[in-house]
């Protein structure tokens, strides 16, 4: 039924006056009037009738006047505007589909920052394996973070920073004796890291633009397993530029400069539109945000100010 019809049904069902009904409605007499003629007919119920000089409800108007003033009391607060939203009182898990490399920087700060204000709100991150699937639009992951690619067209994102890579090896490898340049950072046994298994990429590009080649001797799927195997042997991996420095520096390895011309990484985060004025939704990406812009220490602040 039209909800006009049926606040004029109300109308009626109050007021048990058309003229009345019209002033309450801002129209006419004559066009309430045809709308009663159009709610007796589908209704099948005579709804008012005379009473001298005035209209008296049949039984079945009774019956109907608390219930049609329910309904539309229902309808008012289907539409109208939600309550204003506090943080408190949010109890909601978020999604987030992260690489290894970002989660570990990102995961303790996020956590601490989201209970400070939502203790009730929790966090599942998710790996990169369902990158490029419909997570986001089926809703199963709530907020894409790191290296955007193979988006459905509708998704929103946010460009967040931009971060260079660079080398990493345990603090006593040979390459750290002498000046690193391009032909001995090809000379050395590399790491590759490819969840797919890929062995090929920007830098071996850049290589091969110099007439070097390097050998990468292993490939394992995640950035923390590379640090690892990096800290027991000979063979360099690639991090971000100052990001956790307590943590390399713990694990006994060191960060160097690639010596080549590699763009940055540009990482940014991504979420369905069906989410994009949802205010809990917004509060989450905000803090996400927020954390993915922090600096993990001086010298990353110095990185981002520069980038």
């Amino acid at each position: 039924m039209d909800l006009n019809l049926l606040r004029a049904l109300d109308a009626l069902l109050q007021e048990n006056s058309v003229t009345r009904a019209a002033e309450r409605l801002g129209t006419s007499p004559a066009a309430v009037s045809r709308t009663l003629a159009r709610l007796r007919r589908a209704v099948g119920d005579p709804l008012l009738v005379r009473a001298g000089q005035g209209l008296v409800p049949t039984p079945r108007a009774v019956e109907l006047r608390e219930e049609v003033s329910m309904l539309l009391r229902g309808c008012d607060n289907v539409l109208r505007p939600g309550p204003g939203f506090d943080a408190v009182h949010l109890r909601r898990t978020f999604t987030v589909q992260a690489a290894d490399v970002l989660l570990v920087g990102l995961a303790g700060n996020l956590t601490e920052r989201i209970h400070a204000e939502a203790p009730e709100v929790d966090v599942v991150f998710l790996p990169e394996a369902v990158e490029g699937g419909p997570g986001l639009r089926q809703g199963w992951v709530d907020v894409e973070l790191g290296v955007l690619g193979h988006l459905d067209p509708e998704i929103r994102t946010r460009q967040l920073t931009r971060m260079p890579l660079v080398g990493i090896a345990r603090s006593g490898h040979p390459l750290f004796d002498g000046r690193i340049d391009a032909r001995r950072f090809a000379a050395a046994d590399h790491i590759g890291i490819s969840r797919l298994g890929k062995r090929l990429g920007p830098i071996d590009r850049a290589l091969a633009e110099l007439g070097l080649q390097r050998r990468t001797a292993v490939v394992v799927p995640s950035h923390t397993s590379a640090m690892m195997l990096a800290r027991d042997t000979d063979l360099v991996a690639l991090s971000l530029a100052d990001w956790l420095p307590d943590t390399v520096a713990a694990m006994g390895l060191r960060t160097f400069p690639i010596p080549l011309d590699l763009d940055p990484l540009e990482f940014g985060m991504a979420w369905h539109p069906r989410n994009s004025t949802d205010p809990g939704h917004r509060w989450f990406r905000e803090h996400l945000a927020a954390v993915a812009l922090a600096p993990a220490g001086p010298a990353a602040a110095a990185a981002r100010t520069a980038n």
